[in-house]
């Protein structure tokens, strides 16, 4: 190992663990760099809002994936990136390597009042707050709650929706099975006409006959002045009232990109090429700077939409990328081929299977089945990236 080159990977997420993963599989010596101390399963934390999951089912400890995988592990926030340099300075130090993998997420799109809602897409312990304003609630008896997700113009595929929806009708049902759902209103909101059009016109259809037989309210089409206390103010000055708001704001350039020298699209986000590499002045083809995941700026269709398995495409991608260009061979691997929305839409008692490719999409639902899949999901996540269970190949 010792002439291998050393990979600098920054991020404890999808994209990073995936890269620290397959990078050292192909026997690179690895340095994993993560503010947090855990990789958190974002798409099963749906849950805790209901109480269906603890907090710590949902979250994995780095240094357990260390162990499974021999990398370097430094729990640090990074606060700058010289790309050139391939160094990234930290609170706690500097940190290089003879490549450097970017895989640090998105920022937020800011929004007035935003301490007036909570976001299932945000910092981890929001989701936790997020059960306890529920609950907070219940305990008074009922009450009205709006949840709903935003955009970003300047890059549409930067868009969580799914677990807004996912969180909504989780709470539903849960207040459902209480036999207090009459004593709530719930309402989904969002800036654009159509939320979920990315899915596919029949996805469309369905979500709408969803939100009929569910009882909930929709309001679309009018965009977000500011937040407040007591509900979401629109660009018309109409007024949605909650005494609830979960919101999750669409993504744009991480603030720390701003404080480095990489190429960046309009939104801020790193632009990379089909293999992920960053292009920093001297052509993209012999880069060694790489960006994955949520951190890049995706290219495709109108439709593209940045998830976890794309996520860990990419960075299984790179690993390959970044071996085979030290091998001296030409073959390299793109992400674009493999655009796709791919999902199981929880809701509690059910899910619904979403697919979409440039052939078209497709929403299929699963009553009962559908929400035991998603839940072996997240074992399987678990336990696969621990290296208990054999991977599935191409997940």
């Amino acid at each position: 190992m010792a002439d291998k080159k050393r990979v600098l990977v920054l991020g404890g997420g999808f994209a990073g663990v995936e890269a620290a993963i397959f990078l050292r599989k192909e026997g690179y010596p690895v340095t994993l760099v993560s503010d947090r101390d855990y990789f958190y399963i974002y798409p099963t934390s749906i849950w805790i809002p209901t109480h269906e999951v603890e907090f710590e089912e949902i979250c994995v400890p780095l240094a357990d994936l260390q162990k499974a995988h021999g990398f370097d592990l430094v729990i640090d926030e990074i606060t700058e990136i010289r790309a050139k340099e391939r160094t990234a300075v930290g609170k706690g130090g500097e940190y290089s390597g003879d490549y450097l993998v970017i895989a640090i997420g998105s920022g937020k799109v800011r929004h007035e009042g935003s301490e007036h809602f909570l976001s299932i897409c945000g910092k981890p312990e929001e989701a936790l707050a997020i059960r306890d304003r529920i609950d907070a609630l219940v305990a008074r008896g009922g009450g009205r709650i709006a949840m709903g997700f935003g955009g970003n113009p300047k890059d549409p595929s930067n868009v969580r929706g799914g677990p807004a929806f996912e969180v909504l009708f989780n709470v539903h049902n849960d207040l459902k099975k209480r036999g207090i759902r009459d004593n709530f209103e719930l309402t989904f909101f969002a800036p654009m006409e159509s939320p979920g059009a990315r899915m596919g016109p029949q996805a469309l259809k369905m979500m709408d006959l969803f939100f009929n037989k569910l009882r909930i309210h929709k309001h679309f089409g009018k965009k977000i002045k500011r937040f407040e206390a007591d509900g979401i103010v629109f660009e018309d000055d109409s007024k949605l009232l909650s005494d609830f708001t979960m919101f999750i704001p669409a993504g744009d350039g991480h603030p720390v990109f701003r404080r480095s020298d990489l190429p960046l699209n309009e939104a801020g986000l790193i632009k990379i090429n089909d293999y992920c590499q960053v292009d920093l002045g001297e052509g993209a083809e012999a880069s060694r700077v790489y960006a994955v995941g949520d951190s890049a700026a995706l290219e495709g269709p109108d439709w593209r939409a940045k998830q976890g398995h794309i996520a860990e495409v990419m960075a299984r991608n790179t690993a390959f990328n970044i071996d085979a260009f030290e091998k001296g061979k030409s073959e390299r691997k793109g992400y674009r081929d493999h655009i796709n929305i791919l999902c199981v839409m929880d809701s509690g008692d059910g899910a619904a299977f979403v697919y979409r490719t440039h052939k078209g999409g497709k929403m299929i639902p699963m009553p009962v089945i559908g929400h035991w899949l998603k839940k072996g999901w997240g074992w399987y996540c678990r336990n696969s990236k621990l290296g208990k269970i054999p991977r599935i190949p191409g997940m």
